[in-house]
């Protein structure tokens, strides 16, 4: 007997599994309970009760300070980019129809690191950091058309384009070694930082940007990730089915591309989370683009948390990079899924 269901309102109507719902809730639940950790443990730890108290009732109290200005806006901001680098990759994987791909591994997350650097180096002394994000959407942008041109005419094909991928990222990641190498000391020691992907100084201003480029790229979506189950059939038979293919698929990458980007831009290079959160996404709910996207980003968003900190906590008083412990994890677990391909 089938477990779905149907909501209907109007002309919309949706079919679910009668468990998605619950499922649903348990994770953020999770993302809830991993953030509530992680705005308790520090220099100066607070009891979770406490920390749950002060977040609803915040007071004058240097314990409130701590949590409202110094940790709550950087586990903000790490849930913020974790969730947007981990529906970038669902999307990705999805419309590329590879397992392997990510903005890791199709030159995105390079291309936005060139961008940020030539920005950070050569243009931040006269313009400042705001329009960073940009410049790094505009790197991720180049990289990614770049890999779809040298692909060739079957850019689809999973072999091809995750080697273009990696070609180009090796060829971007010679480029911001290039930039270092002439940059000032103190602009090359912020560039390391940046580039291991972390969540250190994170800011109100910075969640407020990252929160309006996540808005914008949702936006683009609102219409055309319905579209998303349409285009993993072949291209005639999507457009014998309406879908103007060419156009849904522009949208969805350029969606991609600013979530990608803008995360990149505020938290720096955070290898791997749009490799494996996807991944957990899809082992959880096996059907369905909107509950897949929903699991996607609280797992994405709970990767980051988790490893900013470890990042804060194991080595006190040192304040490592978040993205060392993705990596950790991430490396490990792309080798698995290349072997896997390969079997």
């Amino acid at each position: 007997m089938s477990d779905n269901r149907v909501i209907r309102c109007g002309p919309f109507s949706r079919l679910y599994a009668g468990r998605l719902p619950l499922v649903m809730l348990l994770c953020l639940l999770a993302s809830l309970l991993m953030t509530l950790a992680a705005l308790s443990a520090g220099d100066v730890p607070l009891p979770l009760y406490q920390a749950l108290w002060l977040l609803i009732h915040p007071d004058a109290s240097s314990q409130s300070f701590i949590l409202h200005e110094l940790r709550l806006p950087r586990v903000a901001l790490a849930l913020l980019s974790g969730a947007g680098l981990g529906l970038a990759g669902l999307v990705m994987q999805l419309l590329v129809r590879n397992p392997l791909a990510s903005p890791d591994t199709l030159g995105v997350t390079t291309g936005a690191s060139v961008g940020a650097l030539l920005w950070l180096s050569f243009f931040s002394f006269s313009w400042g950091s705001a329009l960073m994000p940009v410049a790094a959407m505009a790197g991720a942008t180049c990289a990614v058309g770049l890999v779809f041109i040298l692909s060739g005419p079957r850019g689809l094909t999973p072999a091809r384009l995750i080697l273009t991928g990696v070609g180009v990222s090796a060829m971007a990641g010679a480029v911001v070694t290039f930039i270092l190498v002439f940059s000032p000391l103190t602009t090359t020691f912020s560039a390391w930082v940046w580039l291991s992907g972390s969540v250190y100084a994170a800011t109100w201003e910075k969640v407020r940007h990252l929160l309006a480029i996540d808005l914008a790229a949702l936006l683009l979506w609102l219409f055309s990730l319905r579209y998303l189950s349409t285009l993993l059939l072949d291209d005639d038979l999507a457009t014998g089915l309406g879908v103007r293919v060419h156009v849904m698929r522009a949208l969805l990458l350029l969606g991609c591309v600013i979530l990608s980007g803008g995360a990149i831009a505020m938290v720096g290079a955070m290898a791997f989370v749009g490799l494996i959160a996807p991944h957990l996404g899809r082992q959880i709910v096996r059907h369905g683009i909107f509950g897949q996207a929903f699991v996607t980003a609280c797992c994405g968003g709970v990767m980051v948390v988790t490893a900013d900190l470890l990042a804060r906590t194991l080595f006190r008083p040192a304040d490592l990079p978040a993205g060392i412990f993705v990596a950790l994890v991430g490396a490990p677990f792309f080798l698995a899924l290349l072997i896997r391909q390969r079997t």
